[in-house]
């Protein structure tokens, strides 16, 4: 009943269609011959149906589920071996019309203190962000067309990217705002943003109906069908996301990758990342109230199996999650983080103080920039500061065919390693200086084409010398 080509989300991601795809995952699950079949499919690394991905997701085979979790570690590191991308979210304003229960900028909130940026205030806080060495942002705002209209956000992208401080600049900003205009998406790309990212929250669309009473959100179908108007209006890079804990993780799981499906059969490429946010304690919010939690080892086998189905999407973990969490994802095929996050409106200059508290959910990973960057060395992961990608015009389908290949690999290896050396160079304590030299010294050893090693060497001795921004 799921069409993927329509252009309707109640059809696209059909409520009974994703019903049917659970009864029947739920019985090939405990058919060994079934798992084999499609594990064999997966290990082609070209990605699995719905149906298919549900299977291994709802497996209690303790021996294949050992051979799940072997072919998602394998499949990360083929396609985005042991880099990690790194960012940080800035948060510019929460005023917000919407009536979410899982939000605490909801409307009827009168606890939390409602913020808005001004010019000013992004610069400082653009400044602190590059003071610790972060290049790429991910704004957010709360929906409300007077206060947070498309002009506003417009003015905060082009502020941002005009902010050099010493030798910091943020070269690519993502942009998480509320489903919008054909046209105002349009505006978005000629801004000159990277990745349109939007969560779903819920893919079920009674729970979402109950979860969002009000405002402007509450339209499923507005919101759900955001990412087709998106890439009609030029961003073909877009980012898909279901806050897990507000329904069953399975149903949210299937209904994610068929939305994935449409995307890739309308657009003929599918979302460039996926989000893995679970409900997190914030003001006005107790996440175990909507009785759908999930438990670290279903997390774990959540993120595998996306990696299985997707090969080729950039997965995200933020520090919503504990640094335990993130390190078996980490291995498990998420290839970018968030670090040293403020989820308050201006929490990066000056942290706020509890009354003020704007805050959108509670950070469990309050670790430094640094301390991150030294733990993910220490690891094994090369951080990646790199946004070479979106400025060669690397994106959409040209991503894509450049990942499918395994050819992205000579190009975001090398990348890594120098966006890393510039962090070194420039922020990085002396213990984490003294790890990542040693880390840079054994990989560039790795890049299999002798000129590009040649080059890359070239330039990470000229960064050592004070010059800045190369990238291939």
């Amino acid at each position: 009943m799921i069409n993927p080509l329509s252009p309707h989300a109640a059809e696209f991601i059909d409520h009974s269609g994703v019903l049917l795809i659970l009864d029947e995952a739920k019985r090939l699950s405990s058919e060994v011959s079934a798992i084999d079949f499609i594990l064999a499919k997966a290990k082609e690394k070209k990605g699995l149906t719905a149906l298919e991905a549900t299977s291994l997701l709802l497996c209690s085979l303790e021996d294949k589920n050992e051979e799940i979790f072997e072919l998602a570690r394998t499949i990360k590191s083929d396609f985005y071996g042991n880099r990690i991308v790194m960012f940080a979210p800035l948060y510019l304003s929460n005023h917000c019309l919407n009536g979410c229960l899982y939000c605490p900028y909801h409307k009827k909130n009168t606890n939390i203190k409602r913020k808005k940026l001004t010019r000013e205030d992004i610069v400082r806080e653009v400044i602190a962000l590059q003071d610790m060495g972060h290049k790429r942002l991910a704004l957010e705002a709360g929906e409300h067309p007077k206060l947070n209209p498309i002009e506003y956000i417009l003015d905060c992208i082009e502020t941002v990217y005009s902010v050099k401080h010493r030798n910091g600049a943020i070269r690519r900003v993502n942009v998480n705002i509320a489903a919008t205009t054909e046209a105002e998406y349009r505006l978005l790309k000629e801004a000159g943003i990277g990745t349109y990212i939007l969560f779903q929250e819920t893919y079920h669309p009674i729970t979402y109906k109950k979860l969002h009473p009000s405002g402007p959100k509450s339209d499923y179908a507005w919101h759900t069908e955001a990412m087709d108007r998106a890439m009609k209006g030029g961003l073909d890079d877009v980012g898909l996301g279901a806050l897990f804990g507000l329904e069953d993780y399975r149903y949210e799981f299937t209904a994610l990758l068929s939305h994935a499906e449409h995307l890739e059969a309308v657009f003929g490429v599918g979302p460039h990342t996926v989000s893995f946010p679970r409900v997190r304690a914030a003001d006005d919010i107790d996440p175990g109230a909507f009785g759908h939690g999930v438990t670290d080892a279903q997390f774990a086998k959540l993120i595998a199996c996306t990696r299985i189905a997707l090969p080729y999407v950039g997965m995200i973990v933020s520090t919503r999650e504990s640094p335990e969490c993130r390190a078996r994802a980490l291995e498990l095929g998420v290839s970018q983080i968030s670090a040293a996050s403020r989820t308050s409106v201006g929490g990066y200059e000056k942290p706020e103080s509890s009354e003020e508290n704007s805050a959108q959910f509670e950070v469990i990973d309050n670790r430094s920039l640094d301390e991150v960057i030294g733990w993910l060395i220490e690891k094994g992961h090369i951080p990646s500061f790199c946004t070479a990608c979106y400025r060669e015009g690397r994106t959409g389908d040209r991503f894509m065919s450049l990942c499918k290949s395994g050819q992205i690999q000579n190009c975001c290896h090398p990348n890594a390693l120098m966006t890393l050396k510039e962090y070194l160079m420039d922020y990085a304590s002396p213990r984490t200086a003294e790890l990542g030299e040693a880390l840079i010294e054994n990989e560039i050893t790795h890049v299999p084409n002798v000129k590009v090693r040649n080059l890359v060497a070239a330039r990470l001795e000229a960064i050592g010398g004070g010059e800045r921004d190369f990238r291939l």
